[in-house]
């Protein structure tokens, strides 16, 4: 490991980016989702799939360690970046985070200027580069720039509801990341939004490793490479449920010929 204070090695890049081993993630004694085991390869696009309350946000949360601003959340396994323990006692989480970006169900660009927006969470990385030409690489990269490069000056919250989540893309995008996170990035925006950010994932594919939480079975299908179908089953105790993964594997394979009848009845829309 590279650099044993902070996080783990930049250099590295195995065929799996994460990896999940047996994982347990509570709410103080409420199992939210149990027994998590998956293999999320590096550059590709991975979709979470499955009902409500079945655990998706919460296994996404995992991966930059934002489930440990939740007062009584606790992670039983092993989830690995890179081969490295991501819970190890000397994995500083605010590093890891700008290593593995997010981007919210909500856009929630900055109440600064369209260029701030880019601008000061890199300059608070410690970007000491050519600014201006980082603002319009990030814009570009998130396919916003040609809508905002004539009123760079102008508020965020001007922008419309797809142009802020594409300006909050490009700000996650401005420090680099290894991998995007994105959970439910489409379920505000109108269909021409949604397609528009659907085109830019497809853009990301390779550059970065893409994972993304979904109720949408045709978005997850179209932009996905690798699908975790997530379901939820009753508990031990008869009166709470817990979320379960009940099958992860290619994307082709999991909308066209699943494993799991419960995979197949989800896809075929029985339930959700």
């Amino acid at each position: 490991m590279n650099s044993p204070n902070t996080s783990p090695g930049k250099n590295e890049s195995p065929a799996n980016c994460l990896e999940f081993e047996g994982v347990t993630i509570r709410y103080g004694q409420i199992e939210a989702v149990r027994n998590v085991n998956m293999s999320i390869p590096t550059g590709k696009v991975t979709a979470f799939i499955g009902p409500s309350g079945c655990g998706k946000s919460t296994v996404l949360r995992a991966i930059n360690r934002l489930n440990d601003l939740i007062p009584g959340c606790t992670l039983n396994g092993r989830v690995s970046f890179k081969g490295h323990d991501l819970y190890a006692k000397h994995i500083d989480p605010v590093q890891l985070r700008k290593r593995i970006g997010m981007v919210f169900q909500k856009p929630n660009p900055f109440p600064k200027t369209i260029y701030e927006n880019i601008a000061y969470g890199a300059r608070i990385n410690g970007f000491s580069g050519n600014m201006d030409r980082l603002v319009e690489n990030s814009l570009r990269q998130a396919a916003v720039w040609d809508e905002c490069k004539d009123k760079l000056g102008a508020s965020g919250l001007s922008l419309s509801g797809g142009q802020q989540q594409r300006l909050c893309i490009a700000r996650a995008l401005s420090i680099a990341p290894e991998v995007l996170l994105m959970d439910e990035p489409c379920s505000s925006l109108d269909p021409l939004s949604t397609r528009k950010i659907e085109d830019l994932i497809r853009t990301l594919r390779g550059r970065y490793t893409v994972v993304i939480v979904t109720h949408n079975l045709q978005q997850a299908c179209r932009i996905s490479d690798m699908a975790g179908f997530f379901n939820v089953i009753p508990s031990e105790d008869g009166f709470t449920k817990v979320g379960v993964m009940e099958e992860f594997g290619c994307s082709s394979q999991i909308f066209n010929a699943p494993k799991q009848e419960a995979t197949g009845d989800y896809v075929a829309g029985l339930f959700g």
